[in-house]
């Protein structure tokens, strides 16, 4: 409760708040989320509760939003909550409450599915506008997909929301190995804001408070110490076991099944009766409709429930019933008799379907088809699973519907007339499951599905049918990272001339225009698309035609500066696509053109086109599929200019928002956050988002702007964790492994030239050490890279900086190289001298990125040092240091520190290092001024208080910072002093007293 409370409290000051509470049946969970609903009610806040349904899995979707949707219907009135919504459009919430009008039909499923999030997402932000909102889902143990996914969308989105805590329950003793909610729950719990309780057993102490509780005085020992014993400390099993004379039960069984049923058995055999009916019912059952399967009247319906009411074995709600536990009606079920189950699941079945009004709206036929299922009458059962489906599709249900369809097929072969009796074909059938699997993103099974159904089609009778089976295998193939998938293009494109379907075949061929060059990438296809779009007047199509013909009009470099032809082209489209309403087309038109301005170098456009776009998706309701293109397109320009947290914030509501990024997206949007650690010294969360990434991309085909940046950020992570040694075989590896010269020079150059730092690193180490094995290695991969860059073009002033770079960098490992006694090892053409360097600094400074200028500039001091010009050396010191601390780019910071104290360089006043510094308290006896270990007025604070024993987040609470910052801070100073702990440094500290009182 104290936990739930400082959630609530974190709520009632605008910050998001989400609980996941879990504890095995009969804990405590449900009492526990019904007393904090009841002091958060008190407190002024609305409470809303929905329970999963076991029935849910078997094909009943968002089972818990349409309680909630009801309860807010039946309190205010379906206009009131039409009012909460944009424009009191309800077509997406009309999918789960017909009350609220007609729903919208056809369409893109993802589109619907997306509306409906927003609705429900809207809903709630307007009632958060009135007073705080508690949202408690119950039972998600029993959550079927869509649920899941909806929960998820809501707690991702609970940011950009004030007022809103979500609490979820669960069975912790119901999730075995591969139950579905358990990566849920473990993805949940990363986000910040998302705590996970566990509710566990009762001690011995809490055990006999709770006795004493329910019956008013403490308990005699012996009592106590058998309900402990028989209970375990389970407070369902202490109340069961609990007789009404305040003694133990010694009647009762063993098992969990028995115990509840004992509260059962004790009722008169007419209310057992009816119970037995009320079980097979499901969690609630109508009062109308317990009277139809029942058979009794009103009156003998009411003297038979009285018993169970009274008992507190049956609670009343609305217009029925529902058992006081869920366990209690499980064991009541599971007691029914083999002929008395299948009978009452018929009974159900035939009652719904002669009056559809018994159960709530919109449930009819998914609950008749789990009836007939229970009852194993495998023709109604094929029937009802064939309606359900149905209705799931109208509900944008996609993985209820492919359930369901699934268990039409299963059906299928043990009812000889099922073509008739549901009027479809088999094929039909999977075909729709292809289109279930497709909105599901069930790509194995929608590829045996497709394949299944392409067998019994004959493509000359029905080719365009064939051609649209072929698509969609082709799209799962893609997805799944299948490097054969454009072979089913290739194959529909036959079937498909324009005489026989003009809009199959433009789609085929967009489709086939889209794919990488070394997949399949004719310019012709896209140039056909165009024609046929255009003679049939076709807009968007026309328009997605210009989006992919600017793309072959892109230099190999993959850039384009502002007025240039490719986006020239990419204006067209989107007025098209304006003019069209075509909104997908819109968002792709943004997503290109922050890609190609990106690629040269404009930055600041780049993530604007990006923002911009981002902003229109979430008011046009699609950014569920298009959000974390569009975050890549943020995230990786601001990482170029420095504005490192807001890349960080960007891919971090990425991650937690947008529904499931795809492999190749998330492997991205890892590396993004990887090269920001790595560069802020942090290796351990730059490890983590290499493996991350790594996994993600496993079973992926390889594309350059996925799996090149990925090895940049492995070389770079194996220079700076393990050295030059690790850096020249991660290197080498990637040289191995990918053909970088036949590379995409965008993705190229930047791999190359980490190789080049690694050679670097790895020349002045051999000629520190005299190691002329490490040597050897280095000059070695310094050829191979001269190779591959020799090979290489430069598009656009990025591509140019990374060029400038690599050519000062392989010059200066060539001139260490060559150091050697025997003089091996030299190469290359540029001399490495602080010339080239300083090329590359201006490149990089024209393109407004501060860290790669910081780095350059480091390295053009180094070289100036080495020709004897400390003057120079100073200048390039003093412009970097201050971009390192900007970014907080720590191990950078410290390089340009150490370079300056090696050098005798003040990194500001006075190019001498004389006097104390740095505004050090330094006592009498001590024998190094503080300025000469170069630390900053902030890092001498830091300093004292590591010495006095303070950890990171006391550090960070008493000098107002973050402890990330705090921890930061602790590593330069490591560094500094040449430390390789905490109390090593404090020790320094004290020796060389410098917090002594003057």
């Amino acid at each position: 409760m104290t936990a739930l409370d400082a959630a609530f409290a974190s709520v009632r000051q605008g910050g998001p708040s989400a609980v996941l509470l879990g504890g095995e049946a009969g804990v405590g969970k449900s009492r526990l989320v019904s007393e904090f609903g009841r002091i958060a009610a008190d407190a002024g806040a609305r409470v809303l509760t929905g329970g999963c349904l076991e029935l849910g899995t078997d094909g009943l979707p968002f089972a818990p939003f349409t309680a909630v949707l009801r309860d807010l219907v039946h309190e205010m009135g379906a206009d009131a909550v039409a009012s909460m919504l944009p424009g009191r459009t309800t077509r997406g919430l009309a999918r789960l409450l017909p009350e609220l009008g007609e729903p919208d039909t056809g369409g893109d499923p993802a589109e619907a599915r997306a509306r409906l999030f927003e609705e429900v997402l809207s809903a709630i932000e307007h009632l958060t506008r009135q007073s705080p909102v508690v949202l408690v889902i119950e039972d998600a143990h029993w959550a079927d997909r869509s649920s899941r996914d909806l929960v998820t969308f809501l707690i991702g989105n609970q940011r950009a929301l004030s007022g809103l805590l979500i609490v979820v329950t669960y069975r912790s003793d119901e999730l075995h190995r591969t139950h579905p909610l358990r990566p849920l729950l473990a993805s949940l719990d990363r986000i910040a804001w998302v705590e996970r309780l566990d509710l566990h057993r009762l001690t011995r102490h809490d055990t006999d408070e709770l006795v004493t509780r329910i019956l008013g005085r403490e308990p005699a020992g012996h009592l106590a110490d058998a309900l402990y014993h028989r209970s375990e400390g389970n407070p369902l099993f202490v109340e069961a076991l609990l007789c009404c004379d305040g003694e133990l039960s010694s009647e009762l069984p063993e098992s969990l099944r028995d115990l509840l049923l004992d509260s059962v058995r004790r009722l008169p055999e007419d209310t057992q009766e009816v119970l037995r009916i009320a079980s097979a019912g499901g969690e609630a059952t109508g009062h109308a409709l317990l009277g139809v399967v029942s058979g009794l009247d009103e009156a003998a319906l009411t003297r038979a429930l009285r018993p169970a009411v009274i008992a507190n074995v049956l609670h009343s709600r609305g217009n029925g019933y529902a058992f006081r536990h869920e366990l209690i009606r499980e064991a009541v079920h599971e007691d029914l008799l083999p002929g008395e189950h299948g009978r009452l699941h018929g009974r159900f079945a035939e009652a719904i379907d002669a009056d559809p009004t018994l159960v709530p709206p919109g449930r009819a036929a998914i609950e008749m088809a789990h009836h007939w299922h229970s009852a194993h009458d495998s023709a109604w059962a094929l029937i009802g699973a064939w309606r359900a489906a149905a209705q799931a599709g109208r509900a944008v249900a996609a993985a209820e519907r492919l359930s369901l369809l699934a268990r039409v097929l299963e059906l299928w072969d043990q009812v000889p007339d099922a073509a008739m009796r549901i009027g479809a074909d088999h094929t039909r059938v999977l075909e729709d499951a292809t289109l279930a699997a497709r909105d599901a993103g069930e790509y194995e099974r929608g590829i045996a599905l497709a394949t299944s159904a392409l067998r019994e089609l004959d493509s000359a009778a029905e080719p365009v049918r064939y051609a649209q089976l072929l698509g969609y295998r082709s799209h799962f193939r893609e997805k799944l990272g299948r490097k054969d998938y454009a072979r089913d293009l290739e194959d529909a494109l036959q079937y498909v001339p324009a005489e026989v379907s003009a809009p199959t075949r433009i789609n085929i061929l967009l489709e086939l225009s889209h794919c990488p060059p070394k997949i399949t990438n004719e310019r012709s296809y896209a140039e056909e698309a165009l024609a046929l779009a255009r003679e049939a007047g076709d807009e968007a199509s026309e328009a997605n035609a210009l989006l992919i013909l600017a793309m072959f009009n892109t230099e190999p470099g993959q850039q384009a500066s502002t007025g240039s032809g490719p986006l020239q082209l990419i204006a067209r489209a989107r007025g098209m696509a304006e003019h069209r309403g075509a909104d997908e087309v819109l968002l792709s038109a943004a997503v290109n053109e922050s890609h190609l301005l990106e690629g040269a170098g404009e930055h600041e456009l780049a993530a604007e086109a990006a923002r911009r776009a981002t902003a229109r998706a979430d008011i046009q309701l699609l950014s569920r599929t298009s959000g974390s293109v569009l975050a890549i397109n943020q995230a990786e320009p601001l990482f170029a200019l420095g504005r490192w947290d807001e890349a960080l914030t960007i891919a971090g509501e990425a991650m937690d928002r947008y529904l499931a990024p795809g492999p190749l997206h998330r492997a991205t949007l890892r590396v993004i956050t990887g090269y920001i650690a790595l560069a802020r010294g942090d290796l351990a969360a730059a490890a983590r988002t290499v493996q991350a990434a790594r996994d993600a991309l496993r079973s992926a085909r390889y594309e350059d702007q996925h799996q090149l940046p990925l090895a940049r950020l492995e070389i770079l992570l194996a220079l700076a964790a393990d050295g030059p040694a690790a850096a020249l075989a991660a290197a080498a590896q990637t040289a191995d492994r990918f053909e970088l010269s036949g590379s995409s020079p965008r993705y190229a150059w930047p791999v190359v030239t980490a190789g080049a730092s690694a050679v670097l690193a790895a020349a002045r180490l051999a000629g520190t050490a005299r190691d002329e094995g490490l040597r050897d290695e280095a000059a070695g991969l310094a050829e191979r890279l001269r190779t591959v860059a020799e090979k290489l073009e430069a598009f656009g002033p990025a591509q140019r900086a990374f060029e400038l770079t690599f050519a000062a960098a392989d010059g200066q490992a060539a001139r260490l190289l060559a150091a050697f006694p025997d003089g091996e090892g030299a190469g290359g053409d540029s001399d490495g001298g602080p010339g080239a360097w300083d090329q590359a600094a201006g490149a990089w400074a024209a393109l407004e990125e501060p860290y790669p200028l910081g780095e350059v500039l480091l390295h053009a001091a180094e070289a100036a040092l080495a020709g004897g010009d400390r003057d120079g050396a100073a200048d390039r010191l003093r412009r970097a240091a201050p971009l390192a601390a900007g970014l907080g780019a720590g191990p950078l910071g410290e390089q340009v520190a150490l370079l300056a104290r090696r050098a005798r360089i003040r990194l500001t006043g006075d190019d001498t290092m004389a006097g104390s510094g740095a505004g050090a308290n330094l006592g009498s006896g001590s024998g190094e001024p503080a300025g000469e270990l170069g630390l900053t007025e902030r890092e001498l604070e830091v300093l004292r208080l590591v010495a006095a024993g303070r950890s990171n987040r006391e550090i960070a609470a008493e000098l107002f910072i973050s402890p990330k910052t705090a921890s930061v801070h602790v590593s330069n100073i490591l560094g500094k002093l040449g430390v390789a702990s905490r109390g090593e440094a404090a020790a320094r500290a004290h020796a060389l007293r410098l917090f002594d009182p003057v």
